[in-house]
């Protein structure tokens, strides 16, 4: 089989532990969609989308359009880029998703916002080195609206919880846990520890696998928190994200990755 990596970086972990998975019996070419000139051909038998851009994503619409399968697809990608398209789709679905309003530029609202309770500010468009914060008051919103006043974001209550994000990964059925402090807790983002899923509050499991029904994905994240006695609300999707340091991952991937590039889902 041929294997594609979108990506302009192939070395990281994840990719390069999978790639090393497979080039015994399979070749593994990548693809960085900012220096490519034309496509290699013929193409590959499948392609691993692990980059967000526009480049990468017009690369994969690309490749989808002369038949040939991308996991995960451009659109499933750049709908988890969209906080409000993200939110809406979740909460149609009925998942346990953060309730988003989308209020335009961070300026314009915090500039007549007077929230009765602590909110989340996050951009809407989730990128490396987004807005992410917490506001308890006018004045903590003023402060993020000096410094991003044109930023379109949207904003969630803020739900107590005990500090602590549940990362989590699946690939295809596949799922990876650990705990992260969150960057909303008083002492700011601290180290991700490892959290086996067998010791997931009951149908956390299986509410990672709706949500990437639900959004069509077959690699990707989803960051919960526990609002008390194990119930969960989703905060954010994750469209193939790294994966660092998870016993199985790399193996997981290189198995998906062969099942659909022989036309298995």
């Amino acid at each position: 089989m041929r294997i594609g990596l979108i990506t302009p970086e192939p070395g990281h972990p994840l990719l390069a532990d999978t790639t090393a998975l497979l080039t015994p019996e399979h070749e593994v070419e990548a693809l960085d969609p900012i220096t490519l000139g034309d496509v290699p051909l013929p193409l590959a038998d499948v392609y691993l989308l692990k980059s967000r851009t526009p480049h990468a994503l017009g690369l994969a619409r690309y490749l989808e359009r002369r038949g040939a399968p991308v996991v995960n697809t451009a659109s499933a990608t750049a709908l988890c880029q969209d906080r409000t398209e993200m939110a809406g789709l979740a909460l149609r679905a009925g998942l346990p998703f953060a309730a988003t309003r989308t209020v335009g530029a961070l300026g314009a609202w915090a500039s007549r916002a007077r929230p009765s309770a602590p909110v989340v500010v996050k951009s809407r468009r989730s990128r490396r080195g987004d807005l992410v914060a917490r506001a308890d008051d006018p004045a903590r919103l003023r402060e993020l609206a000096r410094d991003w006043p044109r930023e379109p974001v949207v904003v969630q209550e803020y739900a107590p919880n005990n500090g602590w994000d549940h990362k989590l990964w699946a690939v295809g059925d596949r799922v990876f846990s650990a705990l992260r402090r969150s960057e909303l807790s008083p002492g700011g983002r601290g180290p991700t520890l490892p959290s086996a899923v067998a010791e997931l509050p009951a149908g956390w499991a299986d509410l990672v696998r709706r949500v990437g029904s639900v959004f069509a994905l077959d690699v990707y994240g989803v960051d919960i928190i526990d609002t008390g006695g194990g119930t969960p609300l989703i905060v954010d999707v994750n469209a193939f994200p790294g994966i660092r340091g998870q016993a199985g991952a790399p193996e997981a991937l290189a198995a998906l990755a062969l099942r659909r590039a022989a036309g298995r889902t």
